[in-house]
């Protein structure tokens, strides 16, 4: 075998791992997302929807609605911040178990926690998660959010279409299709379980962080941006 045929060989057993650790990390959020929406009333990792419900709660009036949900911005870019830090010393592993912790920390909480701080705590824990993979051989992923994949694969689409583009892009429909999936799984455990459901994320990031551990540590540096 060719030293270039290994490095093909390894590169695509490289992308493969990622897109599966993508996928797998995208329908965490899906399904915590669903929770979150059902179980405290608005989104935990939609912040562009908080975004706009703060507007209109200041337009109603609702001052204090719409501060909720500013904070929740806060919170969520706080959770970005401690994401890119964890990952810089203990690569995905580390935020996948940090996200375990505090979705741990929501769940067992039930109704001792205040609604206000149960929603903090799930927006924090999907503000840090998007530090877990950042990017698949240079090319740019969201995993709990997923207008921007759209439109990067709306843009590759169309650059193939007029022939001036590889099939790269088609790799950003994979985040959309875990959150999908997650989605419709967390709707389902939260109209049977309620509160009790937030257990399945909790239990699906911990068991994330045992396959991570499992992927080779110069493949999962790869993962996030320098």
């Amino acid at each position: 075998m060719t030293f270039q045929r290994r490095r093909r060989i390894i590169k695509r057993q490289r992308t493969g791992t990622a897109l599966l650790v993508v996928a797998l990390i995208s329908f965490l959020a899906g399904m915590t997302d669903a929770i979150g929406l059902l179980t405290v009333g608005d989104f935990v990792s939609f912040m562009s929807g908080n975004t706009t419900r703060a507007a209109t709660a200041v337009a109603d009036g609702n001052i204090l609605r719409s501060l909720i949900l500013l904070g929740s911005l806060a919170v969520f870019v706080v959770g970005n911040a401690m994401g890119t830090i964890v990952a810089s010393r203990l690569r995905a592993v580390g935020v996948l178990c940090s996200v375990t912790v505090i979705l741990a920390v929501a769940a067992a909480g039930g109704d001792h926690l205040p609604n206000v701080l149960r929603f903090y705590l799930i927006v924090l824990a999907m503000g840090v998660v998007n530090a877990s993979v950042e990017h698949i051989e240079g090319l740019p992923i969201g995993l709990t959010y997923v207008t921007g994949a759209l439109s990067r694969f709306g843009r590759g689409l169309g650059r193939w279409i007029m022939g001036t583009g590889n099939i790269q892009w088609t790799i950003q429909i994979v985040p959309w299709i875990g959150m999908l999936g997650g989605a419709i799984v967390g709707a389902v455990l939260e109209n049977r379980f309620g509160q009790l459901s937030l257990w399945a994320p909790a239990i699906l990031a911990g068991l994330l962080c045992i396959l991570v551990l499992t992927i080779p540590v110069r493949w999962s540096k790869r993962y996030a941006q320098r």
